[in-house]
């Protein structure tokens, strides 16, 4: 191949056209548990996240309630992936040994936020989240009582889950979606939360899918929960014993994915 400008940029279009091409065919889950959040700066402030006070009947003057602040900031990463193209290969025409290298690269960037969003699942029991517990905890700050005592509430089972029994999959799975359904906010108005998700690993797919598709459990028991909500089955996952169940249904989701620049194919000459 001669070396000019128009045959490299000819071959920077066809390994960007392959690129593009994987990416888009890529599959990717990580937008059904998280709330893309555009980014234009260098970092997010998420004091928003406080809770927003409930609507009342309108008598008199307004009652104005600031939301809570958490001093909860995301400061924006840079990434980047090299494709390396030998100038020895241009010579001899050996380009096409790169299409391959171009198509995982497109993968890959579809791939990335997966990987970004479930790592935080991974490090749910020990990273801190806006209200400075732990993502899942037993202790999350929820108001005060009447005699004043701060009262907290928990988004933390212990039980495996299990479709053995009836008796195992009401003690884990039938707890957890009993736990979501029954929490309230500061002040006592049910939130209404509807479990829509189960998120495994690989581990646990079996047990997932017989707990949601089953007529019968193993025990021989009407299986009650069949049909309750989706399996999503993430190899992300490093843990083969922790299962997330989730509603995916409100604008902000369990998960927040900060984006300041989506993933482009770029060349430089060297």
């Amino acid at each position: 191949m001669i070396l000019n400008k128009a045959n490299i940029v000819a071959l920077f279009v066809a390994i960007k056209t392959t690129f593009n091409k994987a990416f888009d065919a890529a599959p990717a889950q990580w937008d059904q548990v998280a709330t893309l959040v555009p980014s234009t700066t260098r970092q997010n402030d998420y004091t928003w996240l406080g809770r927003f006070p409930r609507l009342r009947k309108w008598i008199g003057d307004k009652v104005v309630r600031a939301l809570a602040q958490h001093n909860y900031t995301l400061v924006n990463d840079s990434y980047e992936a090299t494709v390396e193209v030998d100038r020895d290969d241009l010579d001899d025409d050996q380009i096409g040994i790169y299409a391959p290298q171009a198509q995982d690269a497109g993968f890959s960037a579809k791939q990335w936020p997966d990987e970004l969003v479930f790592d935080v699942l991974n490090r749910a029991f020990t990273e801190k989240c806006y209200d400075g517990q732990p993502f899942i905890s037993a202790k999350h700050p929820n108001g005060k009582d009447e005699d004043g005592k701060p009262v907290t509430v928990s988004n933390l089972g212990t039980a495996p889950l299990s479709a053995a029994s009836l008796a195992e999959a009401k003690a884990s799975y039938g707890a957890a979606r009993t736990a979501l359904r029954s929490m309230k906010d500061v002040e006592g108005r049910p939130l209404n939360v509807r479990p829509t998700l189960l998120v495994v690993p690989p581990a646990l797919e079996d047990t997932a899918n017989a707990l949601m598709t089953a007529e019968r459990l193993d025990d021989g028991k009407a299986n009650i929960y069949k049909g309750t909500v989706k399996v999503m089955v993430v190899p992300w996952l490093t843990s083969d014993t922790a299962w997330f169940l989730m509603d995916t249904t409100r604008a902000i989701k369990p998960l927040i994915f900060q984006q300041r620049k989506k993933p482009v194919f770029v060349h430089s000459r060297i």
